[in-house]
């Protein structure tokens, strides 16, 4: 969502930009309450910070990268603030381009993180 926002500012459309980082920020918050219901759910099983190195690890790791999750939703919605306000346009994106390369250094993080504690 958030290329197809920096997409849309380049071709000057700044509703699209709008509404592309409104995803963006929905589908992250959207992220961090499935994240909160699993671990409010591990911890109704016993599986804490403090039980184990599981436990340790998996609320370490997924917890720092909520955390990141939660500063790109906070951003995403600074930046769509700018964008609805006429800050952004053809000849301006650096503020969307800078979003969007920190929102998907996080994706792919999350890609590493799945695929070791979910798959592997």
């Amino acid at each position: 969502m958030a290329v197809l926002g920096l997409e849309s500012i380049r071709q000057g459309d700044r509703r699209r930009l709008v509404t592309f980082l409104g995803a963006t920020a929905l589908l992250g918050a959207l992220f961090l309450g499935g994240q909160v219901y699993e671990f409010a759910s591990l911890a109704g099983d016993g599986i804490t910070l403090t039980s184990s190195v599981f436990g340790s690890s998996f609320f370490t790791l997924t917890g720092f990268h909520g955390l990141h999750v939660l500063i790109g939703v906070v951003w995403a919605l600074l930046t769509l603030g700018k964008g609805a306000r006429g800050r952004y346009s053809a000849g301006d994106t650096m503020g969307v381009e800078a979003f969007g390369l920190y929102w998907h250094f996080v994706d792919v993080v999350w890609i590493v993180l799945f695929t070791i504690i979910y798959l592997i």
